[in-house]
């Protein structure tokens, strides 16, 4: 199963920026989909944004014109650019690949926002 490696995160007051990474260990053939969930305690894991590997991204309502979602192919690996940040994406951020035959997870990052 491919690794993933997340970096990124940490703690930001309101209106600040972050950027999150996440590397795969291998190289993913198309076609796949790579996203970012976010996941509360006391909450299901939620979708953020996701981009597929023909360039078709999608976004939750609540971070569109906020976050960006990008890739690149060597190594395969997926950014979230989240700007203007509010208290309410508080969360840990995790990565995701999935493939016709496989689906990996990051290992989370924790993103904080303080107002």
């Amino acid at each position: 199963q491919v690794q993933l490696v997340e970096s990124g995160g940490g703690s930001v007051q309101t209106g600040g920026s972050l950027t999150l990474s996440c590397a795969a260990s291998a190289v993913i053939f198309r076609p796949y989909t790579t996203a970012w969930y976010r996941q509360v305690p006391g909450k299901q894991r939620e979708l953020v944004a996701s981009l597929t590997s023909d360039g078709t991204s999608n976004y939750v309502d609540s971070v569109k014109g906020r976050f960006t979602i990008s890739g690149d192919t060597v190594p395969t690996s997926v950014f979230l650019q989240m700007d203007s940040l509010k208290p309410e994406d508080t969360a840990v951020y995790y990565c995701n690949f999935k493939t016709l035959a496989s689906e990996s997870w990051g290992q989370g990052a924790q993103v904080t926002v303080s107002s």
